[in-house]
């Protein structure tokens, strides 16, 4: 008759708490499992830093178009007109590489120079220069548009971001 209580108080237990009390467990011989540790969790999903992004962006404009071998070489030897057009071809590339994975539009889509009124009360929105009164101003003459991220599709992250473009041995 033991017995017969005994299974009936542990399917009231789980019914109502979940689970079995710790009286039920050591009279079944039983034991309470202990939960997986935390650093298996920990090594499912690999760590996201904030500079990931930076660095895989960088990454795009030195494969597309070896922007970080541009500024990283002495240029104060060459003409300015060989400056000048390999900063055009330079440019060009850069830009297809942006818009491929970047859709910019304007913060204040206007005519620069002309009167413009702050698109909101959000401060990061507009900066206001030369003679800012100390209440915030409705508006001025626009100077910059500034640029906002409207859609951003980047390809999916290298498993080593840090390495912007990987060394280039040729074989013979």
């Amino acid at each position: 008759m033991s017995r017969i209580l005994l299974a009936f108080r542990c399917l009231c237990q789980i019914l109502f708490h979940g689970e079995l009390s710790q009286p039920a467990l050591t009279e079944l011989g039983l034991a309470k499992r202990t939960a997986a540790p935390p650093a298996a969790a920990a090594k499912t999903q690999p760590a996201v830093r904030t500079s990931d992004g930076a660095l895989q962006i960088l990454s795009i404009l030195q494969r597309d178009s070896r922007l970080i071998d541009f500024l990283m070489e002495d240029i104060s030897t060459y003409a300015d007109d060989q400056v000048g057009a390999a900063v055009r071809e330079l440019h060009d590339q850069c830009r297809d590489s942006v818009t491929r994975y970047v859709t910019l539009e304007p913060v204040i889509d206007g005519v620069e120079g002309t009167f413009a009124k702050a698109p909101a009360a959000d401060a990061s929105l507009v900066k206001f220069t030369g003679n800012v009164p100390a209440k915030t101003p409705q508006g001025g003459t626009l100077r910059h548009r500034g640029w906002r991220a409207a859609k951003v599709d980047l390809p999916a992250p290298s498993p080593k971001p840090e390495i912007l473009a990987p060394a280039e041995l040729e074989i013979e």
